[in-house]
């Protein structure tokens, strides 16, 4: 489609700016209405005699920003042909969201999140709609997902050395969601979690009634003396582990704690719920998958490797508990979108590159901030292995009131005692690495300034 003169004079309302070139005020007004939405990519402007019309400037003001958004990749024109409007590659590729990357000078890190691959889930998108004409003739009813996304997962289970059937997965809207699932069909009196741990979990299992028991996890691993006791007390219940690049720690269990804790849950009863989602942000140069605890229900998702926006996530389960949970009430108002789905399908087959390429800047922009952050006797950290984060621990003082002046400067962060089902770890603070790093030379500069 074209953009009319008319479409184009109200998106770029107010665009000239004192004391900026006519040419760089345009290419920057043409950006910023690519960036939210008011042009669309794919659209193609008006001819440059009838744009310089339009917004009352000269042909060579015209010619120069363009010149300036073809050169950033924001526009793509042919001899002879339209400019076309897209997504350039620097924007497309942008790792944390925008309210992560302090535009509007307010950096919020309360979520350790990755953005989307921008161009990739548009093309995604543009495929699940070409695709959706068969579910369009079906009932559209909830149920455990659909069966190409179903025997796709499976599929990736069984090449990494786990066998799975589709009938061993439920598409939910997360893997929040199939933990909540799971809370509602069990509902555990007791369930062992470990201190800290994702507060979403905590909040479930509270919700479910369950009476929590903790035990430690530090950057270092897991104290296993305190997880038997934990594991017993919560003796025919639930526990809740992140062992894979955990968070917020980014610990990783090694495997004879995974043969302990196996073993633990099999001694005590206990429904053991593991929580994979970190899995694959392993940041290691030679990274090599450590080995999954055969024994437990698996949480996936797309959250973090593919963006918190594509609400899909799942569980893998033997066949006669999947069965069971499509009949549980909350089941319905848990399933994933058909078209949410079918864009999963897209961005999960063929992900490797795109995975590998954010590890790459994933792990750059941890070493970035380790480094401005290390040596600073106000803190002790430990570099992750993977995951997004820095687990810091400050050496006086409380990191609630940290965050409180960080909040008031700027920077919104998350303390420790957020992670925590006692309550406690009031001197340790969450601080994602996800931002570019201009941004966290900021977020560095911040808490320096602050602690």
């Amino acid at each position: 489609m074209r953009v009319t003169e008319a479409q184009l004079a109200k998106a770029l309302t107010g665009w000239r700016t004192p004391d900026v070139p006519l040419a760089s005020a345009l290419a920057c007004a043409l950006r910023e209405g690519i960036q939210d939405g008011r042009l669309r990519t794919g659209d193609a402007l008006p001819a440059e005699r009838r744009l310089a019309t339009s917004l009352g400037v000269s042909r060579g003001t015209v010619v120069a920003a363009l010149d300036a958004l073809r050169d950033g990749g924001w526009v793509t024109t042919r001899q002879g042909s339209a400019s076309i409007l897209r997504l350039a590659p620097s924007a497309a590729e942008r790792l944390a969201p925008r309210s992560a990357t302090g535009e509007g000078g307010f950096i919020d890190l309360s979520r350790a999140v990755p953005a989307a691959p921008a161009e990739a889930y548009q093309a995604a998108m543009t495929a699940a709609i070409v695709r959706s004409g068969r579910l369009l003739a079906e009932a559209g009813m909830p149920g455990p997902g659909l069966p190409e996304l179903r025997e796709l997962i499976a599929g990736d289970y069984s090449r990494s050395g786990l066998p799975t059937r589709p009938e061993n997965i439920f598409v939910t809207t997360g893997a929040r969601a199939a933990f909540a699932l799971l809370c509602a069909h069990l509902r555990p009196r007791t369930a062992a979690v470990e201190v800290p741990t994702y507060h979403g979990a905590l909040d479930l299992l509270r919700g479910a009634g369950a009476r929590l028991s903790g035990f430690q996890v530090t950057t270092a691993g897991w104290d296993c003396d305190h997880m038997a006791a934990a594991f017993h007390a919560a003796r025919g219940g639930m526990a809740y582990l992140t062992p894979d690049f955990h968070n917020p720690t980014g610990a990783l269990m090694d495997t004879a704690t995974r043969r302990d804790v196996a073993a633990l849950a099999a001694r005590h009863a206990v429904t053991l719920v593991v929580d994979e989602t970190m899995r694959d942000l392993d940041l290691r140069t030679e990274a090599e998958a450590a080995p999954r605890i055969r024994s437990a229900l698996l949480l996936g998702s797309t959250s973090k490797t593919v963006w918190g926006g594509l609400r899909i996530g799942w569980l893998r389960a033997p066949a006669d508990l999947v069965a069971t949970l499509e009949s549980v009430p909350l089941s319905a108002a848990l399933a994933a979108a058909p078209i949410q789905q079918l864009i999963a399908l897209e961005l999960l087959d063929g992900n490797g590159g795109r995975l590998r390429h954010r590890l790459v800047r994933l792990r750059a922009q941890r070493d970035h901030l380790s480094a401005l952050l290390a040596d600073d006797p106000r803190w002790r950290f430990a570099v992750p292995d993977g995951g997004l984060s820095l687990w810091l621990q400050l050496t006086e003082g409380r990191a609630d009131s940290l965050v409180a002046h960080a909040e008031a400067s700027g920077l919104r962060l998350s303390p420790g005692s957020r992670f925590a089902a006692d309550a406690t770890l009031a001197q340790f603070l969450r601080v994602p690495f996800t931002p570019p790093v201009d941004v966290l030379d900021r977020v560095a500069t911040t808490l320096r300034d602050l602690a």
